[in-house]
């Protein structure tokens, strides 16, 4: 049956061929790099042999066709039915792994069956994407009621802290990109905005909290006067009262002003203190204009500012006390607050030279001198970008990333096809997984990113993830497959 609207041509019932072709090429990709990474040159094998790690890539590849057949049988009705019986099951394995599994590395994510190992940690991306698809698809669901938010936040963060405790931070992290489809989904773009100021708060805070300027260090100083130019804007944007915006800037201003010029006068000035009474300034300000004006976004604003300033003032405590060492090292060498070439820094410094070390076209395929002498750690897996930096060169790295921006853009554009909550909603949540995975992973391996231990999709070494990124690839090609029905 072919279906024609908005100039689109669109057969019912078949499989979408782009996002196929994207997938067979990317695993067939990632096959080679891995062989090429993992190549010794004393004792050079086939692609083919078994007991090397392409090998076994190609025994989880072949699998992973066959599990992606399978998956594209079931019908669609089954994935929602039982949405939250996987859930229960992914929350039962992460409690079970917790409690039974090894210590690997310092993690404890990994199940032992005999000679297969798996992280159900990784398959938790598709049963929370499932689980929120479910929810969003009820008839009567409504976003913003409390009750909807608390469920929507506890399906969430009860596998975050699960993983955490795993000592698996990254794929934690990872979960916590679904934050997409509640956007999509109605979530104001001001818990968004929250999100993204604690980051910048967070790398200020820590990035520049050496250097004091009286009470505050330069880091906090800098932070306070972000707080307070959130506010006016906050004001400007959501009251709409520009005037009430530019009173609030220009009497800081004034104040900060009035400061600088008694300094000239051999007056010390505790910038700082300064700062602190500018910030409680402001709060009064949006306090006095809450009571005025009988407006609960000045109230919400005046809580934006406390919390943002307490979230500030407990930052630099929680990197130091709560956060691993290596944790902390690692964030350090990423904000450029230490070098340590020979310790947390290794790894992106031996990447960092062989993606430079390939020029513009590489020095060709098995022909990278940094990976095949094994300077960079974990090539195969989670680095394994490093290597076709080396050995393609801007040109060949550069193709990857075009080519899986158009993977994220088909997505992204499947979901918005979807003629169900439920498809829409699965979607965005394959669709955010992705694009976190491949921007945290390039980020990580290119230095601008700390590193958190998360593999590039359909790329690096690993049974369980190619498995995991298939289920939730294959899941959303047979409801797209199946949405002209529906």
């Amino acid at each position: 049956m072919i279906y024609q609207g908005n100039n689109e041509v669109s057969e019912k019932g078949k499989v979408d061929k782009p996002t196929l072709i994207f997938y067979i090429l990317f695993v067939l990709l990632g096959w080679l790099n891995i062989y090429a990474a993992s190549f010794d040159l004393e004792n050079a094998t086939g692609l083919f042999d078994l007991s090397t790690r392409a090998g076994m890539q190609l025994v989880w590849i072949g699998t992973s066709f066959l599990l992606a057949f399978a998956l594209l049988k079931i019908d669609t009705g089954f994935y929602e039915t039982y949405a939250f019986l996987f859930y229960l099951v992914g929350i039962v394995l992460l409690i079970v792994t917790l409690i039974v599994a090894q210590d690997i590395n310092g993690s404890r994510s990994w199940l032992i069956i005999g000679p297969v190992r798996l992280q159900p940690a990784e398959f938790m991306k598709f049963i929370i994407a499932l689980a929120l698809a479910k929810v969003f698809n009820s008839y009567t669901f409504r976003l913003m009621e409390r009750k909807n938010l608390l469920l929507i936040s506890a399906i969430i963060l009860l596998p975050v802290f699960l993983v955490i405790a795993q000592s698996e931070t990254g794929t934690a992290l990872v979960y916590l990109s679904f934050i997409l489809v509640l956007y999509r989904e109605g979530l104001p773009g001001g818990f968004l905005f929250m999100g993204i100021a604690a980051i910048i708060y967070f790398i200020l805070g820590i990035r520049f909290s050496d250097t004091q300027m009286g009470a505050l260090s330069v880091g906090e100083f800098v932070t306070v006067i972000l707080i307070i130019i959130f506010s006016a804007a906050m004001i400007w944007n959501y009251i709409k009262r520009l005037n009430t915006s530019l009173i609030l800037l220009f009497s800081v201003g004034a104040l900060f002003l009035v400061a600088f010029v008694v300094s000239l006068f051999s007056v010390k000035i505790d910038w700082g203190i300064v700062a602190i009474i500018a910030l409680a300034f402001t709060a009064l300000y949006l306090l006095f204009y809450f009571i005025r004006y009988r407006k609960r976004t000045y109230l919400y604003i005046f809580l934006f500012l406390i919390g943002s300033f307490a979230f500030v003032e407990s930052a630099e405590y929680v990197f130091y006390n709560v956060l691993q060492p290596h944790q902390q090292m690692r964030i350090k060498v990423t904000l450029g607050m230490e070098q340590d070439l020979s310790g947390a820094g290794y790894h992106v410094g031996q990447s960092k030279i062989a993606i430079g070390s390939g020029g513009l076209t590489g020095k060709g395929f098995l022909n990278g001198t940094q990976t095949k002498l094994k300077y960079v750690p974990e090539q195969d897996t989670d680095f394994i970008f490093c290597t076709i930096g080396e050995e393609h060169g801007f040109i060949g790295a550069t193709l990857v990333l075009i080519l899986m921006m158009f993977f994220v853009l088909r997505l992204l554009r499947l979901a918005e096809r979807q003629t169900t909550m439920f498809g829409r909603t699965y979607g965005y949540g394959v669709a955010s997984v992705f694009l976190f995975h491949i921007m945290v992973n390039i980020g990580m391996v290119i230095g601008i990113m700390p590193v958190i231990g998360i593999p590039l999709p359909f790329f690096s070494y690993g049974g369980s993830s190619l498995w995991g990124f298939t289920i939730l690839l294959f899941i959303f090609l047979r409801i797209d497959k199946s949405r002209k029905r529906n």
